[in-house]
């Protein structure tokens, strides 16, 4: 369950005004346990919420070697994840909101996943491009600006390489895959579960097919 805020406030915030009140949650996911410190402001207080669940158990293993975004970390429960599922991989872990990126941060060293490298979005090397991205998108930005994070990372995949989103049914996930086709993107639904779509998106272009 996700931390609840007036409705001026939310987790997407670069500095959320509702005072800190840290809880360290333990998480439990088939592969692997992970403690985690989570706070008031950042997604998700309770430490996984049901929708990242289902794209953690969802998603396949990350190639070795890749280069793994995780848009929109929170407190970095899929980066550690991935990180630890490919020991070899580059895990890059960004987020708008700072309090989230103080705990990614702390998580990934107490994870044994310092290698994580946390920053900002607009500290990601732009000429860096991801062999794979993970996301539980910030749906109630609005659905222009939605599009716009989505498709402005998603143009930074490799040839081959997949973006793997969780949304919920009745908040417009299918809506959202057919904005993205329309955008040229190729949209599969890897399953629905618990209210969830997990969706695989790719460039449609024949060139991102190469590998």
């Amino acid at each position: 369950m996700a931390d609840r805020h007036p409705p001026t406030e939310h987790y997407f915030s670069a500095e959320p005004a509702v005072a800190t009140r840290p809880r360290n949650v333990t998480v439990r996911l088939p592969d692997q346990s992970i403690e985690l410190r989570t706070d008031r402001g950042v997604f998700s207080l309770a430490g996984l919420d049901p929708g990242t669940a289902v794209l953690l158990q969802g998603v396949p293993a990350p190639p070795a070697g890749a280069t793994l975004l995780d848009l929109g970390c929170g407190h970095g429960v899929v980066a550690i994840a991935m990180a630890r599922r490919a020991p070899q991989a580059r895990v890059i872990a960004v987020d708008v909101n700072n309090r989230a990126l103080e705990l990614t941060r702390a998580n990934a060293t107490a994870n044994g996943a310092e290698r994580i490298e946390v920053c900002r979005p607009d500290e990601v090397d732009p000429d860096l491009r991801f062999d794979a991205i993970y996301t539980n998108p910030p749906i109630r930005v609005g659905r222009q600006q939605l599009l716009e994070l989505l498709t402005t990372w998603l143009g930074r995949l490799e040839p081959g390489g997949h973006a793997y989103l969780v949304v919920q049914r009745h908040l417009g996930a299918d809506s959202l895959a057919e904005r993205l086709r329309s955008q040229g993107y190729e949209v599969l639904r890897m399953g629905s579960k618990r209210g969830y779509r997990l969706l695989d998106v790719r460039d449609a272009s024949p060139a991102s097919h190469d590998g």
